[in-house]
């Protein structure tokens, strides 16, 4: 019962993370989900009335007792370091998308130029000249 009940958690929602309240990999994961912008259902094992069981169930499906237990598209991606490995190897948010967790890869904030800093730039640069003409 408690294996049908987890196998339709992880079905019914693009992203799932299976965590416990407490657990700081958990909270990490969840934290860089939300960063993403993706839509994801984390089920609480330690809130849940049949939480032991669901972990149980987990254990003999997937081989993973830990938490967090994260799934995308219900197929099982890993715990806290490979989700962070995804991340950091740029393969976590096409997948995201992919899922529809996410409409589109956030904004890169490093290394970026706006379009309103090329034309600031470049009305600048129309100014000094048309200066320098005047002079």
């Amino acid at each position: 019962m408690a294996l049908a009940k987890a196998k339709e958690i992880v079905a019914s929602t693009p992203v799932v993370v299976i965590s416990k309240t407490y657990c700081p990999f958990c909270t990490r994961v969840k934290q860089l989900l939300a960063q993403l912008g993706a839509n994801y259902k984390a089920v609480e094992l330690d809130v849940e009335s049949d939480g032991s069981d669901l972990q149980s169930a987990l254990a003999e499906w997937t081989g993973q007792r830990t938490v967090p237990n994260v799934f995308v598209k219900g197929e099982r991606i890993g715990g806290c370091d490979a989700t962070m490995a995804m991340h950091n190897g740029g393969k976590l948010v096409p997948l995201l998308t992919e899922a529809g967790a996410i409409s589109a890869p956030p904004p890169r904030h490093c290394n970026s130029v706006s379009v309103d800093s090329i034309l600031l730039v470049w009305w600048l640069h129309a100014i000094v000249v048309l200066l320098l003409w005047l002079l």
